[in-house]
């Protein structure tokens, strides 16, 4: 990818954190307010910033780790003067993570209308943030989760085996991208209902975490230790519950 592209795609995720850095530190602001509604009595206004936040804190989060996907893509593109391909694979990737924004969006309202988070969206259930780390460790290791890991992980190999020619070419392979980086992260996405979306530690401790088992020369062996350290972090959630 040229500099000044890179430069664009960090940039969006630099927006996003301040994003999520100002309605972390202005809460009293109308547009957080809308965020955290105090009832599942929703409006439209609050279902559209809601949905607005999910999409915001999902591109902070994984912009960066999907940079040299999308860097391998571009160039390759660009050598070949297929720039529209370009745009379609980042265009079919976003896409995938707002279909995913709007399905935690519906998941926010559900845990609220159970009484399960609170307005601002962290668990009240010990069972809740429980079963999450446990779903989330026990996914770590899991096929679907090391074959999703290992497309994300090798650009080159995606890019050779993926290939996908035609006009909606580009597409079809953001599409599929999208669906590789969304099966190795969704259930720790699902954490954040744990630590709440308003946490900024919380967020950036998963961000990281996506992107060390991404981007880092030894990610798969990292994703083990991560897996062992949520079930053990699960299981002392639930242990309390069990023995009481």
């Amino acid at each position: 990818m040229p500099s000044k592209a890179a430069a664009l795609w960090l940039g969006f995720a630099v927006l996003g954190w301040a994003g999520l850095a100002w309605l972390a530190f202005d809460m009293g602001h109308p547009l957080a307010q809308l965020i955290m509604p105090m009832s599942p009595q929703w409006s439209a206004a609050n279902l559209l910033a809601i949905v607005a936040m999910w999409a915001v804190m999902m591109a902070a989060m994984m912009l960066p780790s999907a940079l040299p996907m999308v860097q391998a893509f571009v160039a390759l593109c660009r050598r070949n003067g297929q720039r529209a391909r370009s745009r379609q694979f980042v265009g079919a990737y976003l896409l995938v993570w707002w279909l995913f924004s709007v399905a935690a969006t519906a998941a926010q309202w559900l845990l609220q209308a159970a009484g399960w988070v609170d307005p601002m969206i962290v668990s009240t259930s010990a069972m809740l943030s429980g079963a999450l780390l446990l779903v989330a460790g026990a996914y770590q290791f899991s096929p679907l989760k090391r074959i999703c890991l290992a497309r994300c992980r090798t650009p080159m190999g995606f890019l050779v085996g993926e290939w996908r020619g035609g006009r909606f070419g580009g597409f079809a392979m953001g599409w599929r991208h999208g669906l590789f980086c969304l099966g190795c992260c969704w259930a720790l996405m699902a954490l954040l209902f744990v630590g709440g979306v308003m946490n900024l530690a919380w967020i950036a401790a998963l961000s990281i975490a996506v992107a060390v088992e991404k981007l880092a020369p030894r990610g798969e062996r990292i994703a083990t230790l991560l897996g062992l350290a949520l079930l053990g972090a699960g299981a002392w959630r639930l242990l309390p519950l069990l023995l009481g």
